[in-house]
């Protein structure tokens, strides 16, 4: 089975999807860092020369080789689900679980890494703020549609298991 773990920046979905891959027996997989080794360069950088649209595409061509895996969760980028029909794909092809998290949590998360992440590069306080107020609101419903919809600042990854118990076996 395929776990697809969305949501925005600094939700979570790198440190959760290793502990949930551990503790599920599956492999782990970060899609930026796969595109990161396929290009040569870090996202900032792809950013930088190429531009966003030739990103998602690489993103989007990336993520089509992870289909045909098994027993694997990957951790999606904060846009993944929004371009190339990329959530319905995922959703066909494994269960997809939203790490849903407050905007002011994340601005708190993303105040610390923010020279990393191109989309927030050089905010700070109420702009960061303000920015992923208004980005999260625009990515909310694609994060929506995913099959499990999961408060990672309330529960563990005991609790994301328990959610996803019943999907287990279910899907290739």
């Amino acid at each position: 089975m395929l776990i697809f773990l969305v949501g925005f920046m600094g939700s979570g979905k790198s440190t959760t999807g290793r502990v949930l891959a551990g503790k599920l027996g599956y492999t782990f997989a970060d899609l930026d860092k796969l595109v990161e080794e396929k290009e040569g360069m870090p996202v900032t950088e792809i950013f930088a020369r190429r531009g966003e649209d030739y990103f998602r595409r690489a993103e989007a061509e990336m993520l089509e080789t992870l289909f045909d895996k098994s027993d694997m969760v990957i951790a999606c980028g904060g846009g993944t689900p929004c371009f190339h029909d990329n959530m319905s794909k995922m959703k066909r092809s494994g269960i997809t679980v939203y790490l849903s998290v407050s905007p002011a949590l994340l601005a708190k998360r993303l105040s610390g890494g923010k020279q990393k992440r191109p989309l927030i590069a050089g905010m700070k306080g109420a702009e960061l703020r303000d920015h992923v107020r208004r980005l999260l609101a625009g990515r909310e419903g694609w994060y929506r549609q995913s099959d499990i919809i999961f408060n990672s600042a309330d529960a563990g990854v005991n609790g994301l298991i328990a959610l996803l118990e019943p999907h287990l076996g279910k899907r290739n």
